[in-house]
């Protein structure tokens, strides 16, 4: 039987992945430097409500609140030994919140970086990334999620020892990379060269793409390079709303929801099946997006440098 995301992708011409889960629960009373992941347990209430409030924006899949619940990043809060109960707690908030809404909304089991540079520049292993990763996504199925959403990886060894982990545990997955202004991941591997390993990977993922980055327009210009590379897979985009700037007690990000709109137009009239914002991106962003992807006519395909004077116009002066 095919997954939830594979149905839904082969009925819809588009889906609206949510907006930020870290930043909007800074927002909602996270203190600063706390693991938001912690709050799955902590505080559920307001996990659960964020997802509600994503749905409620028009969001066809939430991504669970366990971006950082892996035992590298965890020992930083010394709770390396609660990656179970936590990633489990994850999926369980996010598919009640799913439950409630009486529309199919995929489930997604956030899986952020390991935290940790991969060797041979640093000293984490693929090995040892492959069983941290395999230890969420085990948990993380368990607790019900509908696939594993592999986010914001920046090495390509990464990303091979998350595809590992998807396939040990049986689950579908998903990969985004992020990318630079300059059009490479921190790690110096560019669009192409990601499209290129994905379809090396003996479990390849249902999608792939970019998330957070600097902004719509130039994550946009990343994603153009694995259009570009001839690959028919899905794509993702999911990038931050804009730079962040501290503002009335919490972080803002200069990346409106009008702005946000038109980048998912202009993702959309890309070709790009799944659409979504990450870090600043807001439910009123995410709510503006469904508008603007609804309401707006599908137009050609824009070049580079329409996607840049559309955002750059949108954005406005002194931006």
């Amino acid at each position: 039987m095919p997954d939830q995301l594979s149905r839904m992708l082969g009925e819809r011409p588009w889906l609206l992945a949510d907006g930020a889960t870290g930043t909007n629960l800074y927002n909602m009373g996270l203190a600063p430097g706390q693991a938001p992941d912690l709050w799955c347990e902590s505080q559920p209430d307001k996990v659960r409500d964020l997802h509600r409030q994503m749905i409620a924006a028009g969001a066809d899949i939430i991504l669970t609140n366990s971006f950082g619940a892996n035992a590298s990043r965890l020992r930083l809060a010394q709770a390396q030994d609660r990656v179970a109960a936590l990633n489990a707690a994850a999926a369980r908030l996010a598919r009640e919140a799913a439950a409630e809404s009486g529309r199919p909304v995929v489930v997604a089991g956030s899986m952020g970086p390991i935290g940790e540079i991969m060797a041979p520049m640093g000293r984490l292993t693929e090995t040892e990334a492959t069983a941290m990763f395999t230890e969420q996504a085990q948990a993380l199925k368990e607790g019900g999620v509908d696939v594993l959403w592999i986010e914001t990886v920046s090495a390509a060894e990464e990303m091979r020892a998350a595809a590992r982990a998807a396939q040990a545990v049986g689950m579908p997955w998903c990969g985004m990379m992020s990318f630079e202004p300059g059009g490479r991941s921190i790690m110096g591997v560019a669009p192409p060269q990601l499209a290129a390993l994905i379809e090396r990977l003996p479990h390849p993922p249902l999608a792939y793409g970019a998330n957070c980055g600097t902004g719509p327009a130039e994550l946009l210009l990343a994603v153009a390079g694995f259009a570009a590379s001839g690959n028919e897979r899905p794509l993702i985009a999911k990038p931050n709303a804009g730079v962040p700037r501290y503002q009335y007690g919490g972080l803002v990000y200069d990346a409106t929801p009008e702005v946000m709109a038109e980048f998912a137009v202009l993702a959309r009239d890309m070709g790009i099946r799944i659409v979504g914002g990450c870090c600043g991106t807001t439910p009123a962003h995410l709510a503006a997006m469904r508008d603007a992807l609804v309401g707006a006519p599908r137009g050609p395909r824009p070049t580079p440098d329409a996607i840049s004077a559309r955002i750059a116009q949108v954005m406005g002066p002194g931006e």
